[in-house]
């Protein structure tokens, strides 16, 4: 894909949604911090159902600890892998407190180094908490990004790197939201909406999904 595809494909996903946001529920770092560590193999609704309980009675770091492993877990045990995630959540509080001041890192390195907390979590965090314009490569962007051409990729590092370096830096704020929100809603895994998409024209997907009931 070109320069100018790409900046006609971003030009239209801003038109159509021009401040886009993640679906976590969250209203601070730390609130979102833990949302999308939960996140991971598990449905932003799935977790938002959880963190509404869980945050009307613990919503900081000193909070959640005190809860430990078994106060956390039936708050979370909905979502997948939750045990592990229980364990992180907590440790992560701990190291929170103890190594950050109750404050969530504003830096890679830091918030790398928290239990469970990879790549793409950081990035999530620092773009939308903190304002950085980082892309969080998830399973939709990886599947957005290779199959429309924008920014293919082996694995989700690659993508990661191509999409920094081809995106105009005026789209690299909001450019993660757009493509979630575009591989979640219609550049589905399975059956992708082609017939209802606004980018079908700039897409270099061949095989063209047909509107349902249409004769190819």
């Amino acid at each position: 894909m070109n320069a100018e595809k790409r900046r006609a494909m971003f030009e239209r996903l801003r038109a159509a949604n021009p401040h886009p946001a993640t679906e976590l529920e969250y209203t601070t770092p730390f609130e979102l911090l833990i949302a999308v560590l939960l996140s991971a193999q598990a449905t932003d609704v799935s977790v938002n159902k959880a963190t509404r309980k869980l945050y009307a009675v613990a919503n900081t770091p000193a909070a959640i600890y005190a809860l430990g492993v078994e106060g956390l877990t039936p708050f979370i045990q909905t979502i997948g892998l939750f045990r592990n995630k229980a364990k992180n959540a907590i440790e992560t509080c701990r190291l929170i407190l103890t190594e950050h001041a109750g404050q969530v890192p504003r830096t890679r390195e830091g918030l790398e180094a928290l239990p469970g907390v990879g790549r793409k979590t950081a990035n999530v965090v620092l773009n939308t908490a903190f304002g950085e314009p980082t892309i969080a490569v998830d399973t939709h962007i990886f599947r957005v990004a290779n199959r429309t051409g924008l920014a293919p990729g082996k694995d989700v590092d690659q993508v990661e790197h191509k999409l920094m370096k081809v995106l105009p830096a005026e789209f690299r704020q909001d450019a993660h939201h757009w493509l979630i929100l575009h591989g979640r809603y219609t550049c589905t895994a399975r059956s992708p909406q082609c017939w209802n998409c606004m980018l079908v024209d700039l897409c270099d997907y061949r095989t063209k999904t047909p509107l349902p009931g249409k004769a190819v």
